[in-house]
């Protein structure tokens, strides 16, 4: 039998044995799973179940080096057991940025106490991670960050404001940008990419609300938060490289992510816009009875595969070694048009009961559509605007001349 044959009549055995029956055909999307952290708990007995038989098999970090604690798959390998978990639904035993975000430029650019310090208590789920990029006034120009810290000994002194962290308040450690030279002749000189304790005196994190009745995100204050020089990432003053490389990875999780439906409410888990437009629209024959919806329907799911190998395509390449480039740029720009035309197509075609928000003339699950609809607006200025990633396309993937400034 060929090997990569053979591997997947094993994963599929051992996920047979090995995969709770009560979680099969309840993944809904890559956020949907356990997000591990010093405080968290699972939701249930059967998710520790899954997330320690995982853990015991590397699979919680399934193509990390063995070394660390992961699996150390191939990539096919890698692919092969990603499809199999998706052929049973079943999600994935450890989610968050850690994972998608912190972990894979730990693997890049730490040193390799660092690595040996942070890269297992991330696979074990033991640490939540948030990102400290975004300030007021420094959103879609993130190298105009003022947040500073100021060299003491063999500390950082760091004062200054983040802005749109997501679940800042259950998060344990930070990824963080800082001006540590404020008199760099660029912009982008003089940034320096730390990691820090959330506990740590001196940080305060305040919720922000959304128009759809909830959010992730919060503001986070840092006054004096003294933060060792060894947690620096990289070099000092020279952050911008290690930024760029973990906005690649973000960008490649924030679409794939939405494109699969985002994060939605607990009573719109296994959503699926056909079955919607089935309930809402109905059939002509074996046909959608409205032609727009069945037009838009079927743009819709032919797009949302394209995105699919798409991403697959990304994955084989990071899995060899390879940096995510510009062309995350591009996964970013159209998970998010997908989710955005996923919530407002389910909107319209709900018809009058699509407008609801609340109150006995709307279910429960109708005003949940609503509010994940509205809450998909923000999908194309979070992570980094549209208009941004058109312009990163423009300049690095096709060519195009800047214009003066």
């Amino acid at each position: 039998m060929d090997p990569l044959e053979s591997f997947r009549a094993e994963t599929r055995q051992w996920l047979e044995d090995n995969a709770p029956e009560s979680l099969r055909g309840t993944a809904t999307s890559p956020f949907a799973g356990h997000w591990g952290g010093r405080d968290a708990e699972f939701e249930t007995a059967d998710h520790q179940l899954w997330f320690e038989r995982a853990l015991e098999r590397g699979w919680t970090a399934p193509a990390w080096p063995t070394e660390y604690g992961g699996g150390g798959l191939s990539t096919d390998q890698h692919r092969v057991l990603l499809e199999e978990l998706q052929r049973i639904g079943m999600p994935q035993p450890l989610v968050g940025f850690g994972l998608t975000m912190i972990g894979p430029v730990l693997l890049l650019c730490a040193n390799e106490e660092q690595k040996r310090e942070h890269i297992p208590r991330i696979i074990r789920g033991e640490i939540r991670w948030c990102q400290g990029y975004s300030e007021p006034g420094a959103g879609s120009d993130l190298a105009s960050l003022r947040t500073k810290a100021v060299r003491d000994g063999d500390d950082f002194v760091v004062s200054g404001q983040k802005v749109w962290t997501s679940h800042a308040e259950k998060s344990d450690w930070i990824f963080c940008l800082v001006r540590t030279n404020p008199d760099a002749p660029k912009k982008q000189q003089g940034i320096t990419f730390l990691i820090f304790d959330m506990q740590s005196p001196g940080i305060t994190t305040r919720p922000i609300e959304l128009i759809s009745g909830a959010s992730p995100f919060c503001e986070v204050f840092f006054h004096e938060v003294r933060v060792p020089v060894s947690q620096v990432i990289g070099e000092i003053d020279r952050g911008w490289g290690v930024a760029k490389a973990l906005l690649g990875f973000e960008r490649a999780m924030v679409g794939e992510a939405l494109a699969g439906g985002g994060t939605r409410p607990e009573i719109l888990r296994g959503f699926d816009l056909r079955d919607h437009a089935l309930e809402y629209v109905g059939l002509d024959g074996d046909r959608l009875a409205d032609p727009h919806f069945r037009d838009a329907l079927a743009d819709f799911e032919m797009d949302k595969e394209c995105m699919r190998l798409t991403m697959q395509r990304g994955r084989d390449a990071q899995s060899m070694g390879k940096r995510p480039g510009a062309e995350t740029s591009i996964s970013k720009i159209v998970g998010t048009e997908l989710n955005q035309r996923r919530w407002k197509l389910a909107v319209a075609m709900a018809g009058e009961q699509g407008l609801g928000w609340e109150g006995d003339a709307y279910s429960g699950r109708e005003a949940a559509v609503t509010r994940t609809w509205l809450r998909s607006r923000a999908n194309t200025i979070e992570g980094g605007t549209t208009e941004v990633q058109l312009n990163i396309v423009a300049k690095r993937i096709l060519g195009m001349p800047q214009g003066n400034k």
